[in-house]
């Protein structure tokens, strides 16, 4: 296989995340991306979590996790790096962004979604990723991250 992973690699956050598999998937996708894992404000699970520690195999060595107590210290700690929050309620395409290595995607927690405020005060990198029909609400939230990074490392190979 020809791909070459980006020098800078993506970083995937979440923002209250609630359901330990989820996490774990997330954090097995990171694992094989090399792409740094924050956790964001209060988690729906302990870290010890077994449910969690399934998920992710014997994968989490291969992660490299960063743990924020509020969204505030993970903006400092990205910095500069350009942020893009996912939302099923975001009006542009995940697909009309051209990213960047370095870039951060961020995803709320799996029954709310990214806090309002966050949502305002970064409307103009809010993306969503098109779902046809009226009969599904939103993605997976491990499914959702893993056609974003997917479509970010492929655009930038």
């Amino acid at each position: 296989m020809d791909f070459k992973w980006p020098g800078k690699p993506f970083h995937v956050a979440l923002v209250e995340p609630e359901i330990p598999p989820n996490t774990g998937n997330i954090a097995r996708l990171c694992a094989a991306t090399g792409s740094p894992l924050h956790l964001v404000g209060p988690l729906g699970f302990r870290l010890t979590d077994r449910e969690l520690k399934r998920a992710g195999l014997d994968y989490w060595e291969s992660v490299r996790m960063f743990r924020h107590t509020s969204f505030e210290p993970f903006k400092k700690a990205v910095e500069p790096a350009r942020l893009f929050f996912f939302s099923a309620r975001g009006e542009r395409s995940y697909l009309d962004v051209k990213y960047h290595p370095g870039d951060v995607l961020v995803f709320g927690g799996e029954s709310r979604g990214l806090p309002e405020e966050i949502l305002k005060a970064h409307s103009e990198n809010v993306l969503a990723i098109p779902i046809s029909g009226e009969a599904v609400r939103s993605l997976n939230l491990a499914t959702a991250v893993g056609i974003v990074l997917y479509e970010a490392l492929r655009q930038v190979q």
